[in-house]
């Protein structure tokens, strides 16, 4: 059976890099802190705390795709199949989208440290398409992991069970 974990963990950091790498830098709508008044981004000293924050994220969003690798090398020593493409991507898709739930929730409504869009008047609209993108994400991504699983048992003929 093929590592699930594996899927997961790296659509949760890609799902990171994307939001650190196209929202904070190339975009620059927000930033880790941007929305605490004691870090304005148009001033130095505010930028510099909002990127050191950004850097932190992105150290975690890369020790993520490190366990993903690290858990698809064991289950692969284990002698465990390896993914077909569905099973495997709609994984890295449902991870993506459950960073975006967490991060969404936790990050925009619960903590209100950053908005997607801080440089909006109202960003609440950008928050909800953000948390309807995740959830989109997780359905399809579920659903072209089960087709996935599907096309390995009638390859296999045997049923391919979670453990």
């Amino acid at each position: 059976m093929p590592s699930k974990a594996s899927g997961l963990l790296y659509g949760l950091g890609f799902g990171g890099f994307i939001d650190g790498i196209v929202l904070h830098q190339i975009r620059q709508w927000h930033h880790m802190v941007s929305h605490v008044e004691d870090y304005p981004t148009d001033t130095v000293a505010g930028l510099e705390v909002n990127t050191l924050a950004d850097g932190f994220f992105h150290v975690a969003t890369w020790f993520l795709v490190l366990a993903g690798s690290l858990t698809a090398i064991r289950a692969w020593r284990e002698g465990r199949w390896a993914p077909s493409w569905s099973f495997h991507f709609g994984l890295v898709l449902a991870g993506w989208g459950i960073f975006n739930l967490v991060e969404g929730i936790v990050d925009h409504h619960l903590l209100g440290v950053h908005h997607v869009r801080d440089d909006v008047g109202s960003p609440l609209s950008w928050d909800i398409g953000f948390l309807v993108l995740g959830a989109l994400l997780v359905v399809g991504g579920w659903l072209l992991h089960r087709r996935g699983v599907r096309v390995m048992e009638s390859a296999s003929g045997d049923p391919v069970r979670p453990r």
